[in-house]
């Protein structure tokens, strides 16, 4: 029985970390821009521009963070069949997760670059440091181990994603449970699909919690 969760595995691992890495860059982008944008000390500027980008990318944020995952793929299908060419199958489930981790990493980044002091950015500008030297100098660095737990969290996130993205022909191990263990009333199959889930869960948070230890200057 175990040589039957090979696949759906890593189907879960790739449904786990392809989505993470795009949502790890859009999001770090997205954060930045609302964090950058939202804060008069940074741009030392007043501008409507401004405002105006923070609510609407704030706002776009909340919106998506807030649509039910299931209901995000039945919206997303016409976007996926473009992408991959199916809305069924493993790839066809990662544009949905994309879009449904994003928003979530890009409010941790917000609020990670919210617990930077506001002293170690006046000092930055004060050396005549620009905006990129604000942004990878100052905020990134502070806030690596508060990056580093956002990352493990969302990538948690998107395990349990890819298990209900499973349970509509998505692959992975979430597949394999509802498919062939719940369906089918093998309690047994969908234990072990459950426990491979739990540990693939627990193997990311103790990674995330030992490299945000190891980045944490405190």
């Amino acid at each position: 029985m175990f040589s039957q969760f090979i696949d759906p595995f890593f189907e879960t691992v790739y449904l786990t970390i392809v989505p993470l890495l795009f949502s790890v860059l859009f999001g770090s982008i997205i954060g930045t821009v609302i964090y950058v944008t939202g804060s008069r000390l940074i741009l030392q500027s007043d501008k409507k521009i401004f405002r105006v980008i923070n609510r609407v990318a704030d706002a776009l944020v909340n919106i998506c963070r807030s649509i039910p995952y299931l209901i995000l793929i039945v919206w997303l299908l016409p976007v996926t069949n473009f992408l991959t060419g199916s809305i069924i199958g493993t790839k066809a489930a990662v544009p949905a997760l994309v879009v449904s981790a994003t928003p979530f990493f890009a409010r941790m980044v917000v609020i990670a670059f919210s617990e930077v002091d506001k002293g170690v950015i006046e000092a930055s500008l004060a050396l005549g440091g620009d905006l990129k030297d604000i942004i990878f100098n100052v905020l990134i660095r502070e806030s690596k181990p508060a990056l580093i737990s956002s990352v493990a969290v969302t990538a948690i996130n998107l395990v349990s994603y890819s298990a209900m993205a499973g349970a509509i022909g998505a692959g992975g191990l979430g597949f394999e449970a509802f498919q062939y263990g719940f369906a089918r009333r093998n309690d047994e199959l969908m234990f072990i699909a459950t426990i491979l889930i739990v540990i693939i869960v627990f193997a990311i948070q103790i990674v995330g919690d030992t490299l945000a230890h190891r980045t944490d200057k405190r």
